[in-house]
C-alpha cells in the first residue's frame, strides 16, 4: 500500500512542507528510515537524526524549525505522536480490512454471519454459530458449537473457540489463545485417584476486550469465566475456570489466576504474578511483577514479593533483606562477647 504525503496530511489535518506527491510504503524509526518510508520526531532527543534520516516523509510538531537542510518531506501536527498512533491505526484498519469467505472453509448449515464478513481459508464454524457484523476470522480459527460473537471482531489465526463462548464487540483474540478448555476440576477418590469432574459452563468476554496470543481462559465448572469490558491481558496468561476480571483491569504476560478468584475494576497487574483461588481483589490494586496473592486484597492496594506485603513495606523490609548476612555477622560477635 503506497500513500503520499498528501493524502497523510489530509487523514491528520497537517500542513506538507515540501513534496506532497512523494509516496511512502512502510514505517520506520527515525534513526532508520529509508528511502519510501514514513517515520517521525516527537521527543527532542531525536531531533539530530532528521537531518540524517532516509525516510521519504516526516511527521513532526508544528514547533519544529528546521535549522539544517533536510532530506525528508515534514508533514506538521499538533502533536507528532498522536498523530503517529493515528495514522498505525488507521493503517492496521486497512492492512487488516479484508472481506469475503476463502475456500476451503467448514459452515455448518446452522451457522450464521452477518455484513463484510472476512473469514479466512481452513476456518471452521460449528454448529448454531452466530457471527455478527465487519467480523474477521483469520486461517485455521476453530468456532465450537453455539458460540456467539458481535460486532467488530477479529480472531487471529489458530485461535480456539470452544463451545458456548460469548465475545462482544470489539474484541480482539490474538493467535493460539484458547477459550472456553475446560476447568482444571478433578476429585480425588478413596483410591487416591483423580477423577474429572465435568466443566459445563462457558466463557464470556464483554466488549472492548484483547486478549494476547498464546493466552488461555478456562469454561466455568457452572456458570461464566467472565472478563468485563475494557479488559487487557497480554500473552500466554493462563486464567481458571470461575474466575471474573473487573472492567479496564490489565494483566501483563505470564500471570497465573486460579478458579473462582474475583478482581476488581482498573487493576494494573505485573507479569508472572500467581494468585490463588477463591479470593478476592478490590478496585484500583496495583501488583508487581513475580508476586505471589495468597488472600484477599482491599480496594487500592500496592502489592509486592511472595507471599505480596504491602509496596512501601516491602521496600523498607528490602533494606534488611539483602543485608542479613551483615546483620547475622553482627549478632554472631554480640553474643560471643555476652
Amino acid at each position: 500500500m503506497k500513500f503520499t504525503a498528501g493524502q497523510i496530511a489530509g487523514i491528520l489535518e497537517g500542513e506538507v512542507h515540501g513534496n506532497p506527491d512523494i509516496a511512502v510504503h512502510k514505517l520506520a524509526k527515525i534513526e532508520e528510515g529509508e528511502k519510501g518510508s514514513l517515520t517521525f520526531l516527537a521527543n527532542p532527543k531525536y531531533t539530530s537524526f532528521i537531518y540524517k534520516t532516509k525516510a521519504s516523509v516526516t511527521i513532526v510538531n508544528k514547533s519544529f524549525v528546521p535549522e539544517q537542510d533536510l532530506n525528508t518531506t515534514l508533514i506538521k501536527v499538533e502533536d507528532a505522536y498522536k498523530s503517529f498512533s493515528k495514522l498505525l491505526e488507521y493503517y492496521n484498519q486497512v492492512k487488516n480490512n479484508k472481506v469475503g469467505i476463502e475456500e476451503p472453509v467448514f459452515k455448518s448449515d446452522t451457522a450464521t454471519y452477518g455484513a463484510n464478513v472476512y473469514i479466512g481459508a481452513f476456518a471452521y464454524l460449528g454448529n448454531n454459530v452466530a457471527i455478527g457484523d465487519n467480523v474477521k476470522i483469520y486461517p485455521n480459527v476453530y468456532i465450537g458449537d453455539n458460540v456467539k460473537i458481535a460486532d467488530n471482531v477479529t480472531i487471529f489465526a489458530g485461535a480456539k473457540i470452544y463451545s458456548e463462548t460469548i465475545i462482544g464487540n470489539n474484541c480482539v483474540v490474538n493467535s493460539g489463545v484458547v477459550l472456553g478448555a475446560d476447568g482444571f476440576g478433578f476429585a480425588p477418590n478413596e483410591n487416591g485417584e483423580f477423577a474429572k469432574v465435568p466443566q459445563t459452563g462457558n466463557v464470556i468476554l464483554e466488549d472492548n476486550v484483547d486478549v494476547g496470543a498464546g493466552t488461555t481462559i478456562d469454561r466455568a465448572t457452572l456458570g461464566s469465566t467472565i472478563l468485563r469490558k475494557g479488559v487487557k491481558l497480554d500473552n500466554q496468561i493462563q486464567i481458571a475456570h470461575n474466575v471474573e476480571i473487573g472492567e479496564h483491569t490489565v494483566i501483563a504476560a505470564q500471570t497465573g489466576i486460579a478458579g473462582s478468584t474475583k478482581i476488581g475494576k482498573h487493576c494494573m497487574i505485573g507479569g508472572q504474578v500467581g494468585i490463588v483461588g477463591h479470593i478476592v481483589i478490590g478496585d484500583n490494586v496495583k501488583i508487581q511483577a513475580q508476586s505471589g496473592i495468597g488472600r484477599n486484597v482491599k480496594n487500592n492496594e500496592v502489592l509486592q514479593g511472595s507471599p505480596a506485603l504491602n509496596y512501601g513495606d516491602y521496600n523498607k523490609s528490602y533494606v534488611h533483606f539483602k543485608n542479613l548476612p551483615k546483620i547475622i555477622s553482627r549478632i554472631d560477635t554480640l553474643e560471643k562477647k555476652d
